[in-house]
């Protein structure tokens, strides 16, 4: 079963993350789909711009599938966090402009793959943000690509509490680029996404090269720290006890 599908608007490509059963959550599957989609799209000459959304109603990604992850070990941090990175950097290395419509919540995972975009769109009710503390895990990648739009203080608040704010709140911060209604999201993108493309692209990938460059040592930065910060907290047991918790809340609140 295809977990990603593409599609062409005239020179705008959209990925669509499409695991809905799961809130689009990331797995194995789908983070290698959409990096091979991802890189499809930065080698076809005919795809100016690119939006990135979630298939279904209720999320563009609610972040790592956590399914996966409680069965890791210590052993498996550091692959698992450097196939991370490769996605993230996927989407950092389109030289054509990246739009994530966010057409429900965007978590953890989620909330950074639209970070590593360069324009989001929301609506008001949607629910984002960086809950991995609530998971046992250090926030590192998720704060440190908070910098690039967050001042100190809220960036602490947002990576440390873990709770998820709404979409006002995220526009009033500046993590969301245009706030809609919910149903004019994709459109929205879409047109960002249109009026991006027409414009002289050797420009535009220079100008995305010049802030790749400004913001790579720090990205790269947090990879380092992420696995050695994430292989102390597997070592606690606090990740793994707090994600069959959650997993067995989830299990009983379907039966």
């Amino acid at each position: 079963m295809s977990v990603l599908s593409t599609h062409d608007t005239g020179p705008v490509r959209t990925v669509v993350l499409d695991r809905p059963e799961a809130l689009n959550a990331i797995d194995t599957a789908l983070r290698e789909a959409l990096i091979t989609a991802l890189t499809a799209a930065n080698g076809d000459e005919t795809v100016r711009a690119v939006v990135i959304t979630g298939a279904g109603e209720k999320g563009f990604c609610s972040g790592q599938d956590l399914g996966e992850t409680v069965r890791y070990t210590i052993d498996d941090v550091a692959g698992w966090l450097r196939n991370n990175h490769r996605m993230y950097q996927a989407v950092r290395d389109l030289d054509k402009p990246a739009v994530a419509a966010f057409n429900g919540v965007a978590a953890g995972a989620g909330f950074q793959i639209g970070l590593c975009c360069d324009l989001r769109v929301g609506f008001p009710e949607m629910r984002i943000g960086q809950p991995e503390i609530k998971a046992g895990l250090a926030s590192i990648v998720g704060s440190q690509l908070m910098t690039q739009y967050l001042g100190y203080g809220h960036n602490v608040e947002l990576s440390m509490l873990g709770d998820l704010i709404d979409g006002q709140r995220a526009y009033a911060l500046g993590l969301l680029t245009r706030l809609v209604p919910r149903a004019d999201v994709l459109p929205t993108a879409m047109e960002l996404a249109a009026k991006l493309a027409a414009l002289p692209q050797t420009a535009m990938r220079l100008t995305k090269q010049r802030f790749r460059a400004l913001t790579q040592p720090g990205f790269d930065a947090a990879l380092s720290a992420a696995i050695a910060a994430q292989k102390i907290a597997y070592e606690s047991g606090e990740p793994q006890a707090a994600m069959t918790r959650f997993l067995a809340a989830r299990s009983g609140a379907k039966s």
